[in-house]
Protein backbone atom coordinates (compact mmCIF):
# COMPACT_ATOMS: atom_id res chain seq x y z
CA UNK A 1 0.00 0.00 0.00
CA UNK A 2 1.17 3.60 -1.29
CA UNK A 3 0.24 6.66 0.81
CA UNK A 4 0.73 10.13 -0.12
CA UNK A 5 1.52 12.13 3.33
CA UNK A 6 1.26 15.77 2.79
CA UNK A 7 2.48 18.53 5.03
CA UNK A 8 5.87 17.05 5.94
CA UNK A 9 7.62 17.66 9.30
CA UNK A 10 4.23 17.41 10.93
CA UNK A 11 4.10 15.08 14.46
CA UNK A 12 1.74 13.23 12.90
CA UNK A 13 3.63 12.17 9.48
CA UNK A 14 6.69 11.54 11.50
CA UNK A 15 5.09 8.90 13.69
CA UNK A 16 4.05 7.35 10.09
CA UNK A 17 7.53 7.21 9.25
CA UNK A 18 8.64 5.60 11.86
CA UNK A 19 5.69 2.85 11.61
CA UNK A 20 6.00 2.43 8.22
CA UNK A 21 10.23 1.93 8.81
CA UNK A 22 9.12 -0.96 10.50
CA UNK A 23 6.48 -2.89 7.92
CA UNK A 24 7.50 -4.33 4.40
CA UNK A 25 3.60 -3.62 3.40
CA UNK A 26 3.29 0.13 3.25
CA UNK A 27 5.00 2.83 1.21
CA UNK A 28 5.29 6.34 2.13
CA UNK A 29 5.76 9.37 0.00
CA UNK A 30 5.64 13.18 2.47
CA UNK A 31 5.45 16.47 1.02
CA UNK A 32 5.52 19.70 1.81
CA UNK A 33 2.39 21.82 1.93
CA UNK A 34 -0.97 20.57 0.85
CA UNK A 35 -0.24 21.64 -3.00
CA UNK A 36 -1.62 18.30 -5.07
CA UNK A 37 -3.11 18.10 -8.30
CA UNK A 38 -4.65 15.48 -10.31
CA UNK A 39 -1.81 15.21 -12.68
CA UNK A 40 0.49 14.29 -9.53
CA UNK A 41 -2.18 11.97 -8.26
CA UNK A 42 -2.01 9.71 -11.38
CA UNK A 43 1.75 10.09 -11.79
CA UNK A 44 1.96 8.22 -8.41
CA UNK A 45 -0.87 6.45 -7.73
CA UNK A 46 -1.44 6.54 -3.97
CA UNK A 47 -3.66 3.92 -2.59
CA UNK A 48 -4.72 6.99 -0.13
CA UNK A 49 -4.00 10.80 0.55
CA UNK A 50 -3.55 11.52 3.97
CA UNK A 51 -3.82 14.88 5.56
CA UNK A 52 -2.80 15.31 9.56
CA UNK A 53 -4.83 17.77 11.82
CA UNK A 54 -4.47 21.62 11.80
CA UNK A 55 -3.74 21.19 15.33
CA UNK A 56 -5.36 23.96 18.02
CA UNK A 57 -7.34 25.93 15.15
CA UNK A 58 -9.18 28.35 17.66
CA UNK A 59 -5.56 29.45 19.21
CA UNK A 60 -3.91 29.91 15.70
CA UNK A 61 -4.44 32.74 12.89
CA UNK A 62 -8.52 32.45 11.11
CA UNK A 63 -6.46 33.48 8.23
CA UNK A 64 -4.04 29.91 8.84
CA UNK A 65 -7.12 28.19 9.33
CA UNK A 66 -9.08 29.44 6.03
CA UNK A 67 -5.46 28.60 4.44
CA UNK A 68 -5.65 24.76 5.05
CA UNK A 69 -9.24 24.94 4.34
CA UNK A 70 -8.52 25.57 1.01
CA UNK A 71 -5.45 23.15 0.64
CA UNK A 72 -7.75 20.45 1.72
CA UNK A 73 -10.60 21.53 -0.76
CA UNK A 74 -7.84 21.55 -3.53
CA UNK A 75 -6.57 17.91 -2.49
CA UNK A 76 -10.36 16.86 -2.43
CA UNK A 77 -11.09 18.07 -6.07
CA UNK A 78 -7.80 15.73 -7.26
CA UNK A 79 -8.89 12.85 -5.43
CA UNK A 80 -12.23 13.08 -6.79
CA UNK A 81 -10.94 13.59 -9.84
CA UNK A 82 -8.62 10.26 -9.77
CA UNK A 83 -10.94 8.49 -7.72
CA UNK A 84 -8.12 8.32 -4.89
CA UNK A 85 -9.58 7.68 -1.08
CA UNK A 86 -8.82 10.35 1.06
CA UNK A 87 -8.19 10.58 4.83
CA UNK A 88 -8.29 14.16 6.46
CA UNK A 89 -7.12 14.43 10.38
CA UNK A 90 -8.78 16.93 12.21
CA UNK A 91 -8.75 18.80 15.70
CA UNK A 92 -11.40 17.97 18.33
CA UNK A 93 -11.23 21.97 18.95
CA UNK A 94 -13.92 21.76 15.77
CA UNK A 95 -16.17 21.10 18.48
CA UNK A 96 -15.76 24.63 19.96
CA UNK A 97 -18.23 24.85 23.00
CA UNK A 98 -17.77 21.25 23.88
CA UNK A 99 -20.78 18.75 25.18
CA UNK A 100 -21.10 17.63 28.35
CA UNK A 101 -21.47 13.83 27.60
CA UNK A 102 -19.14 11.71 25.21
CA UNK A 103 -19.45 13.20 21.32
CA UNK A 104 -20.32 10.84 18.82
CA UNK A 105 -19.42 10.37 15.38
CA UNK A 106 -22.52 11.44 13.78
CA UNK A 107 -22.89 14.93 15.82
CA UNK A 108 -21.40 16.90 13.08
CA UNK A 109 -19.01 20.40 14.35
CA UNK A 110 -21.43 23.71 14.57
CA UNK A 111 -18.60 25.96 15.64
CA UNK A 112 -19.63 29.94 16.65
CA UNK A 113 -15.73 30.53 15.15
CA UNK A 114 -16.02 32.09 11.48
CA UNK A 115 -12.73 30.49 10.28
CA UNK A 116 -14.07 27.06 11.92
CA UNK A 117 -17.05 26.97 10.20
CA UNK A 118 -15.32 27.16 7.21
CA UNK A 119 -13.27 23.89 7.78
CA UNK A 120 -17.01 22.43 8.52
CA UNK A 121 -18.04 23.57 5.13
CA UNK A 122 -14.99 21.29 3.35
CA UNK A 123 -15.98 18.25 5.55
CA UNK A 124 -19.53 18.81 4.35
CA UNK A 125 -18.22 18.55 0.72
CA UNK A 126 -16.12 15.64 1.49
CA UNK A 127 -18.89 13.70 2.55
CA UNK A 128 -21.36 14.51 0.15
CA UNK A 129 -19.01 14.08 -2.79
CA UNK A 130 -16.64 11.52 -2.25
CA UNK A 131 -17.69 8.15 -0.69
CA UNK A 132 -14.17 6.84 0.03
CA UNK A 133 -13.29 9.37 2.67
CA UNK A 134 -11.76 9.21 6.36
CA UNK A 135 -12.64 12.02 8.47
CA UNK A 136 -10.79 11.13 11.67
CA UNK A 137 -11.56 13.44 14.76
CA UNK A 138 -8.42 13.76 17.05
CA UNK A 139 -8.11 14.39 21.21
CA UNK A 140 -5.01 16.89 21.12
CA UNK A 141 -1.73 15.20 19.76
CA UNK A 142 1.25 14.72 21.50
CA UNK A 143 4.73 13.23 20.37
CA UNK A 144 8.36 14.16 20.96
CA UNK A 145 9.32 15.52 17.54
CA UNK A 146 7.68 17.05 14.52
CA UNK A 147 5.18 19.97 14.09
CA UNK A 148 2.41 20.43 16.67
CA UNK A 149 4.05 17.80 18.80
CA UNK A 150 3.09 19.77 22.33
CA UNK A 151 5.29 17.26 24.67
CA UNK A 152 7.80 18.33 23.17
CA UNK A 153 7.44 21.98 24.15
CA UNK A 154 6.59 21.24 27.66
CA UNK A 155 9.03 19.25 28.13
CA UNK A 156 11.82 21.41 27.01
CA UNK A 157 10.13 24.72 28.98
CA UNK A 158 9.92 22.52 31.87
CA UNK A 159 13.75 21.44 31.86
CA UNK A 160 14.80 24.45 31.32
CA UNK A 161 13.23 25.73 33.87
CA UNK A 162 10.81 27.82 32.52
CA UNK A 163 6.92 28.40 33.37
CA UNK A 164 3.93 26.49 31.62
CA UNK A 165 1.01 27.48 31.46
CA UNK A 166 -2.26 25.31 31.11
CA UNK A 167 -5.73 25.18 31.17
CA UNK A 168 -7.23 24.05 34.17
CA UNK A 169 -10.95 24.15 33.20
CA UNK A 170 -10.40 21.99 29.49
CA UNK A 171 -11.31 18.23 29.81
CA UNK A 172 -10.19 16.36 26.96
CA UNK A 173 -8.31 13.00 26.15
CA UNK A 174 -4.39 13.24 24.90
CA UNK A 175 -3.57 11.66 21.95
CA UNK A 176 -0.04 9.73 21.14
CA UNK A 177 0.80 10.53 17.33
CA UNK A 178 2.17 7.25 17.22
CA UNK A 179 -0.75 5.66 18.10
CA UNK A 180 -2.79 7.68 15.32
CA UNK A 181 -0.17 6.54 13.12
CA UNK A 182 -1.09 2.70 13.96
CA UNK A 183 -4.63 3.15 14.04
CA UNK A 184 -4.72 4.86 10.50
CA UNK A 185 -2.21 1.99 8.83
CA UNK A 186 -4.65 -0.77 9.80
CA UNK A 187 -7.58 1.35 9.31
CA UNK A 188 -6.31 1.79 5.66
CA UNK A 189 -5.02 -1.64 5.08
CA UNK A 190 -8.57 -3.45 6.25
CA UNK A 191 -10.41 -0.44 3.81
CA UNK A 192 -7.71 -1.92 1.10
CA UNK A 193 -8.32 -5.43 1.79
CA UNK A 194 -12.31 -4.83 0.59
CA UNK A 195 -14.21 -3.14 3.71
CA UNK A 196 -16.69 -0.40 2.78
CA UNK A 197 -16.14 0.92 6.53
CA UNK A 198 -15.49 4.97 5.08
CA UNK A 199 -17.17 7.84 7.11
CA UNK A 200 -16.51 9.64 10.19
CA UNK A 201 -14.68 8.12 13.17
CA UNK A 202 -13.48 9.71 16.33
CA UNK A 203 -9.27 8.50 17.90
CA UNK A 204 -8.16 9.93 20.95
CA UNK A 205 -6.51 8.59 24.43
CA UNK A 206 -8.15 7.07 26.98
CA UNK A 207 -9.34 8.89 30.47
CA UNK A 208 -10.42 12.61 29.73
CA UNK A 209 -8.31 15.05 31.64
CA UNK A 210 -7.42 18.70 31.90
CA UNK A 211 -4.55 20.21 30.46
CA UNK A 212 -3.43 21.48 33.54
CA UNK A 213 -3.53 18.23 34.85
CA UNK A 214 -1.47 16.40 31.94
CA UNK A 215 1.33 19.14 32.15
CA UNK A 216 1.74 18.66 35.90
CA UNK A 217 1.48 14.66 35.52
CA UNK A 218 4.28 15.18 33.02
CA UNK A 219 6.11 17.41 35.23
CA UNK A 220 6.08 15.10 37.99
CA UNK A 221 7.34 12.09 35.87
CA UNK A 222 9.85 14.05 34.30
CA UNK A 223 10.93 14.61 37.74
CA UNK A 224 11.62 11.10 39.18
CA UNK A 225 13.05 10.29 35.99
CA UNK A 226 15.93 12.41 36.32
CA UNK A 227 16.46 11.65 39.71
CA UNK A 228 16.76 8.10 39.32
CA UNK A 229 19.66 9.06 36.79
CA UNK A 230 21.35 11.15 39.38
CA UNK A 231 19.94 14.22 37.22
CA UNK A 232 19.40 17.55 39.58
CA UNK A 233 17.19 19.74 37.49
CA UNK A 234 15.06 22.28 38.95
CA UNK A 235 12.30 21.63 36.45
CA UNK A 236 9.91 24.61 35.56
CA UNK A 237 6.48 25.25 37.47
CA UNK A 238 3.00 24.47 35.86
CA UNK A 239 0.58 27.32 36.35
CA UNK A 240 -3.09 26.92 36.10
CA UNK A 241 -5.49 29.27 34.00
CA UNK A 242 -9.08 29.30 34.12
CA UNK A 243 -11.02 29.93 31.18
CA UNK A 244 -14.40 29.17 31.99
CA UNK A 245 -15.76 30.26 35.11
CA UNK A 246 -18.83 28.47 35.50
CA UNK A 247 -18.08 24.58 34.01
CA UNK A 248 -15.50 23.20 32.76
CA UNK A 249 -15.73 22.23 29.09
CA UNK A 250 -15.56 19.19 27.92
CA UNK A 251 -14.56 17.70 24.84
CA UNK A 252 -14.08 13.99 25.02
CA UNK A 253 -14.47 12.13 21.70
CA UNK A 254 -16.91 8.88 21.97
CA UNK A 255 -14.67 5.81 20.41
CA UNK A 256 -16.54 3.20 20.11
CA UNK A 257 -17.22 3.74 16.16
CA UNK A 258 -13.62 2.82 15.10
CA UNK A 259 -13.46 -0.19 17.41
CA UNK A 260 -16.76 -1.68 15.83
CA UNK A 261 -15.94 -1.13 12.61
CA UNK A 262 -11.74 -1.49 12.62
CA UNK A 263 -11.16 -3.10 16.16
CA UNK A 264 -8.83 -0.28 16.73
CA UNK A 265 -8.72 -0.01 20.79
CA UNK A 266 -7.93 3.49 22.34
CA UNK A 267 -4.67 4.00 24.21
CA UNK A 268 -3.86 5.16 27.20
CA UNK A 269 -1.98 8.31 26.68
CA UNK A 270 -0.73 7.48 30.45
CA UNK A 271 1.44 4.92 29.02
CA UNK A 272 2.33 6.27 25.86
CA UNK A 273 3.35 9.49 28.17
CA UNK A 274 5.65 7.80 30.20
CA UNK A 275 6.74 5.77 27.01
CA UNK A 276 7.89 8.68 25.27
CA UNK A 277 9.62 10.51 28.48
CA UNK A 278 11.47 7.35 29.06
CA UNK A 279 12.76 7.99 25.58
CA UNK A 280 13.57 11.62 26.16
CA UNK A 281 15.25 10.39 29.19
CA UNK A 282 17.30 7.91 27.06
CA UNK A 283 18.71 10.53 24.94
CA UNK A 284 19.26 13.28 27.48
CA UNK A 285 21.34 10.90 29.33
CA UNK A 286 23.28 9.66 25.85
CA UNK A 287 24.01 13.33 25.30
CA UNK A 288 25.36 13.41 29.06
CA UNK A 289 22.45 16.09 29.80
CA UNK A 290 24.20 19.01 27.80
CA UNK A 291 21.54 18.34 24.97
CA UNK A 292 18.07 19.17 26.34
CA UNK A 293 15.95 19.38 23.32
CA UNK A 294 13.69 17.03 22.17
CA UNK A 295 15.50 14.07 20.36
Amino acid sequence: MKLLVLDAGHCLNLALARLVHRRSDTELVIEPGLAVDAAHLRELAPDAVVIPPLSAPMEIEPAAVITHGEGVEACLTACRETDTPLVWCVSDQLYQDGFETPIDEHVIPAPRDESLRRLIAVGDSIRRSHPRHLIVRLGPLFALEGGHAWLSGVIDSLANGEEVRAAQDVIFCPTSADAVAMALVGMLHQLACGSNAWGAYHLAGTEPVSAYTFTSMVRTQLSTRLEGLGEHIELGEVKALKHHHDQPLRRVLNCRRVLEAFGVHQKPWRLEVGRLLDEWCQAHQATGGEDRASP
